[in-house]
């Protein structure tokens, strides 16, 4: 059990899914990616990044293997999170 309040806690829920983002078509994979940085809210400081600066940035992050596409079949929504994140909540990428 984590000290951790469940509202704070950025572990993925249970089921889960990781899913290699090479397995979707192009379009799904700009709309996953469209989704994401359109619902992410990132300070992004003094600069300004056009839309398809910031999907380009996740999806390097996506190839490099620093982020991660993950799929929650309850909800069958997608979500994308720092490999780090997951792996200090015991994921094995």
């Amino acid at each position: 059990m984590s000290d951790i309040p469940s509202y704070m806690d950025d572990a993925p829920e249970p089921g889960v899914i990781a899913i290699p983002y090479q397995q979707l078509s192009a379009d799904a994979l700009d709309a996953i990616l469209e989704d994401f940085v359109g619902r992410e809210g990132t300070d992004y400081g003094d600069y300004s990044y056009s839309l398809a600066d910031k999907k380009n940035q996740v999806l390097a992050q996506l190839q490099s293997g620093q982020a991660t596409l993950l799929f929650d079949p309850v909800q069958q929504t997608c979500h994308i999170e720092m490999t780090q994140v997951l792996k200090q909540h015991g994921w094995d990428l």
